[in-house]
């Protein structure tokens, strides 16, 4: 019965769960839940849903995890988004979202990990997400074990986690919500202490452009920052070398230039590592640590970049910038060549006229 369901409306100032099996709804492209007041983790990835992200989340405070990968969701990130004031978790992978990546994102600073991946998002990157945190609420499940609201609330209030439901005071071993998301050059499952710990954002294969903002290096905690297959220019920040939990950071397939931050060899819990296929020029940051462990293909399609790794001296390496010198200095030389010889000759021409001249004056039998 509910794989055949097509379009479903549950517009009726609902409250509790979102049933279960709507995730599983194959045949799903239509599903109206505004007016409602769902909440926890809403799950409706890998489905046909279509159209854009109306008021079905509006102002719900409640909404921990949304969930909507793999759809065919169109339109912008409404603004509205800042309402879920609990939301930790934003998974929108794999959709047809356009716009620009929106600054109310920055105000949901329980925000943990956020997944825009495989999307249509342009413009730049707002620097406020470098201002995303630990939450609170993760620092209190750290400090005492457990999960859910304070100990003044009703204790018998019941939570669904994944597909069991349970009291909402327990031990933090026995959360069973399930995040997938993609870090390290693989597709990972999150649950229990692992996804208390686990921060990320994936801003990878969109169209999005201007430098990177210095201020993401603020984000200490992050383990995994994908912003690959995007247009971005500029520099690398030094900054970065501030992600000192950092795991896994692919900035290859944009336009970046200039040199690699040497201080990044400080980065001891990186991975995985990559810059391919930018503009970056200079020689790679000596090996250190974990940067010792990054194999040629982590730099490849830099033609500028020099190093053992990728077989090629820096000495003899011509950086963007000295091309540009030289052809500028051959320019200059050629036109300065060009200038003394035809004075040259000139003075020359004139010097054997005044000696013919003074010959014949002197010898007019000449």
């Amino acid at each position: 019965f509910p794989n055949s369901l097509s379009e479903i409306d549950l517009s009726n100032k609902l409250h509790g769960k979102l049933p279960r099996w709507i995730g599983n709804a194959s045949f799903l492209w239509r599903l109206n839940l505004s007016n409602n007041g769902f909440e926890e983790h809403v799950h409706l990835h890998g489905n046909r849903l279509r159209g854009t992200l109306s008021l079905a989340f509006y102002n719900n405070s409640s909404i921990v995890t949304l969930d909507l990968r793999g759809n065919n969701l169109t339109g912008s990130i409404p603004k509205w988004i800042y309402t879920l004031s609990s939301l930790s978790v934003l998974l929108l992978k794999d959709n047809h979202f356009h716009g620009k990546v929106p600054i109310e994102l920055c105000k949901l600073h329980s925000l943990s990990i956020i997944d825009l991946s495989q999307n249509m998002f342009s413009g730049p990157i707002p620097s406020c997400l470098g201002n995303l945190s630990l939450p609170i609420q993760m620092k209190r499940i750290l400090e005492t074990g457990f999960y859910g609201p304070s100990i003044e609330e009703d204790e018998s209030t019941r939570i669904m986690i994944g597909n069991l439901e349970m009291d909402s005071y327990y031990p933090l071993s026995y959360l069973e919500e399930v995040i997938e998301f993609t870090t390290k050059s693989g597709f990972y499952s999150y649950n229990g202490d692992i996804l208390s710990y686990m921060t990320g954002i994936d801003l990878s294969c969109n169209n999005l452009t201007s430098h990177i903002p210095p201020e993401l290096g603020n984000l200490s905690e992050i383990h995994s920052l994908n912003l690959s297959h995007n247009k971005l220019t500029g520099v690398i920040p030094s900054s970065f070398s501030k992600l000192q939990h950092i795991e896994s950071l692919d900035l290859s397939y944009n336009n970046l230039s200039g040199e690699i931050p040497y201080q990044l060899v400080e980065l001891n819990s990186l991975e995985v590592f990559s810059v391919a296929y930018n503009n970056l020029s200079g020689s790679i940051p000596k090996p250190k640590a974990q940067f010792g462990t990054f194999i040629e293909n982590s730099y490849e399609g830099n033609p500028f970049l020099c190093g053992d790794i990728l077989h090629k001296s820096c000495s003899k390496t011509d950086s963007p910038s000295t091309i540009s010198t030289v052809s500028e200095d051959k320019g200059e030389d050629g036109l300065i060549g060009t200038y003394d010889f035809f004075v040259s000759f000139l003075v020359s021409y004139v010097v054997v006229l005044l000696t013919i001249f003074v010959v014949l004056y002197i010898n007019p039998y000449w």
